[in-house]
């Protein structure tokens, strides 16, 4: 399974919401994605997700979890403890945890701005590939399969280049970009390196005219 993680710097909160026949309850609430917003490079490409793209999960049997450890379930969907929801921003979640000692330590970790940001882990069903006018090759994501949304320590967005592309590391997909793409790349290089010869000899050239 191509399961990839991903994370957005957007605010995940605690709120108070009154509960029907008895006291308030506290919730989590964040967007574990945002929307046309384009990461930095990783593994040579730029990627953004595309509105609707979780349009087909909003009936899924989806969990929240802490830090993507199963062994936290924190809410789900099918017990209606996870709301999810798409929006023009992106994927919000709204989480209703159990009232438990674990729980309310990881809320509270919340409230102190210490964890801030949400993940989420999916398996790409539509992408696109495509180069901008500055040559860099761009992943749009249109649809995913949705399995878990993460409030995290420490983001999974992972930027390194290091990893080997178009298989597993440490258990998760990374991506590979398509031939037709590379190709593009490398005559692109090779227009580049053409351009500046041009322009160093179109220097030179000016310097031996004055003199």
């Amino acid at each position: 399974m191509k399961l990839e993680q991903r994370f957005f710097a957007a605010d995940v909160k605690i709120e108070e919401r009154a509960a029907t026949g008895s006291a308030s309850q506290p919730l989590i609430r964040g967007y574990a994605a945002v929307f046309n917003q384009l990461s930095q490079v990783m593994w040579g490409f730029r990627e953004q997700i595309a509105p609707g793209a979780f349009a087909a999960c909003m009936e899924d049997d989806v969990r929240a979890l802490w830090n993507h450890n199963t062994d936290y379930v924190l809410g789900r969907t099918k017990s209606g403890t996870l709301r999810l929801a798409e929006d023009n921003t992106g994927l919000m979640c709204e989480v209703a945890p159990a009232d438990t000692q674990l729980t309310r330590d990881f809320m509270g970790m919340i409230q102190r701005g210490d964890v801030d940001q949400m993940s989420f882990g999916f398996v790409t069903l539509e992408d696109e590939w495509d180069m901008d006018d500055q040559d860099q090759v761009i992943r749009t994501i249109r649809k995913v399969k949705l399995y878990e949304v993460s409030p995290v320590t420490f983001p999974a967005y992972t930027q390194t280049s290091v990893a080997v592309r178009g298989q597993a590391v440490d258990g998760l997909y990374v991506p590979e970009i398509p031939a037709t793409c590379r190709r593009a790349l490398d005559v692109a290089a090779g227009a580049g390196e053409t351009r500046a010869r041009l322009a160093a000899l179109r220097r030179r050239w000016e310097l031996v005219s004055r003199q």
